[in-house]
């Protein structure tokens, strides 16, 4: 039976989930194994907590709580380490460029070069129905859906080959960005712009609302992304638009750094931003990012 990880808040704090349908199971409580208390302790031994998931999910008569009475959190509300990748669809970087007067790239593949992310901050994860306020200097606060994805296992020097051994499962994100908050103003272009103030303010990472095992999603690549601010749609693209694919990806990042159990990628956003409709989000906005086959998450902004 197919299953989704998930984190819940308890009476005794943050712990692992098993969603099943419309119920929540305690999987460690189920499984009386103490590594199951969290999602990041069940996938730093990803290749044998698998057994275990899949044995619960077959298992007759669990009760659980009805999802509808929990309140999830971020799966995994503090990851290792959050990888971004900077402008990796070719619409969004076409209308990018235009919102910065610039004539489109061409397909970096064309030019020998690989992947490349930036860094956010695992302090800014929050989870798949918080409140996220905006930053107080900030007039320019953008959305981005994102396809996230989770190691399940220790990576290092992987080919493109076997990149997908090394995925343990996927996630929505909204990489929500302040775009006039990376603007050192007065210095020199190389000096110029702070990723961190941009991309790393308090809950600038939402994320969940679970994970959904990497058996369970056939083909990664071929996705609906779908965004949608106050009920209006904004987004609206498909992962098969990426112009370096998961693979390259965890090839790419795995060359230059060990990607450990718990370990995040975001993996791009693609067009209908809003930088490049001279729109942003207000106190009192409604975000609505999904992903096909994973899930939604829902962001209110104060």
């Amino acid at each position: 039976m197919s299953y989704k990880l998930a984190t819940y808040q308890s009476a005794d704090g943050p712990r692992a989930a098993m969603v099943l349908g419309d119920r929540v199971i305690d999987i460690a409580k189920a499984t009386r194994t103490k590594a199951d208390e969290s999602v990041a302790g069940i996938f730093m031994d990803w290749t044998k907590a698998k057994a275990r998931l899949d044995a619960l999910a077959k298992r007759q008569g669990l009760k659980g709580q009805p999802l509808s009475k929990v309140k999830l959190m971020a799966p995994i509300p503090l990851p290792g380490a959050i990888y971004c990748a900077g402008s990796n669809y070719s619409d969004h970087s076409a209308e990018m460029a235009r919102a910065q007067g610039r004539e489109p790239p061409p397909d970096p593949h064309t030019l020998g070069q690989r992947s490349w992310h930036f860094i956010k901050s695992p302090r800014a994860v929050t989870g798949p129905n918080a409140t996220v306020k905006r930053p107080e200097k900030c007039q320019k606060l953008d959305w981005e859906v994102e396809l996230a994805v989770v190691i399940g296992r220790k990576c290092k020097d992987v080919s493109e080959k076997d990149a997908m051994k090394y995925v343990g499962g996927y996630m929505v994100a909204n990489d929500l960005s302040g775009r006039d908050l990376g603007d050192r103003k007065g210095l020199p272009a190389a000096f110029a712009f702070d990723w961190f103030g941009h991309k790393s303010f308090d809950g600038s990472c939402p994320m969940g609302p679970w994970i959904v095992p990497a058996k369970d999603i056939k083909d990664p690549m071929n996705l609906r992304l779908e965004l949608d601010v106050n009920g209006v749609s904004k987004q609206d693209s498909n992962t098969g638009k990426m112009i370096f694919n998961i693979v390259e990806q965890i090839a790419d990042l795995s060359s230059k750094i060990t990607l450990w159990p718990g370990d995040i990628i975001m993996t791009g956003t693609p067009h209908g931003v809003g930088n490049g409709r001279g729109e942003y989000l207000q106190p009192g906005d409604v975000v609505k990012a999904r992903v096909e086959g994973i899930g939604e998450i829902v962001t209110k902004i104060a």
